[in-house]
C-alpha cells in the first residue's frame, strides 16, 4: 500500500552535512507515523530519529543528538533528515520506516515494529 525510497546519499569528508529524503507513495502520508534507521556493515540495524504525525514533535538517539534534525513534509510526502558534523561513524545504509501504529503519548514505539520500509540509501563519511 505504501512505497517508500530514499535518496540523497552520498560521499563526504568529515564534517560536512547531507540531507536524505524519503518520498511515500500514496494519499494517507499524515496517518503515519516516521522513522530513520541506519545499518553499517557487520553491525546491528540502528534506531536513529523519529517523528510524529504532524511533525511537530521529534525524537533522536543519543549519538545524533545535535547533529541530526528529522522533519516532514506532509504535503510532499516526504520525511528529512538534515545530517551535519558527520562523522566516520556514521558511515551507513540510511532508511526510512513508517508504522500505523504509533500511539500519540510517549516515543516508546520507535525502536518496535514498522508497517513499511524503503531499500535505503547509503551514507560515506571519509577521514
Amino acid at each position: 500500500q505504501v512505497q517508500l525510497v530514499e535518496s540523497g546519499g552520498g560521499l563526504v569528508q568529515t564534517g560536512g552535512s547531507l540531507r536524505l529524503s524519503c518520498a511515500a507513495s500514496g494519499r494517507t502520508f499524515s496517518i503515519y507515523a516516521m522513522a530513520w534507521f541506519r545499518q553499517a556493515p557487520g553491525k546491528e540495524r540502528e534506531f536513529v530519529a523519529a517523528i510524529n504525525r504532524s511533525g511537530s514533535s521529534a525524537y533522536y538517539t543519543d549519538s545524533v543528538k545535535g547533529r541530526f534534525t528529522i522533519s516532514r513534509d506532509n504535503a510532499k510526502n516526504t520525511v528529512y533528515l538534515q545530517m551535519n558534523s558527520l562523522k566516520p561513524e556514521d558511515t551507513a545504509l540510511y532508511y526510512c520506516a513508517a508504522t500505523l501504529s504509533a500511539p500519540y503519548h510517549d516515543w516508546s514505539w520507535v525502536r518496535g515494529e514498522y508497517d513499511y520500509w524503503g531499500l535505503g540509501t547509503q551514507v560515506t563519511v571519509s577521514s
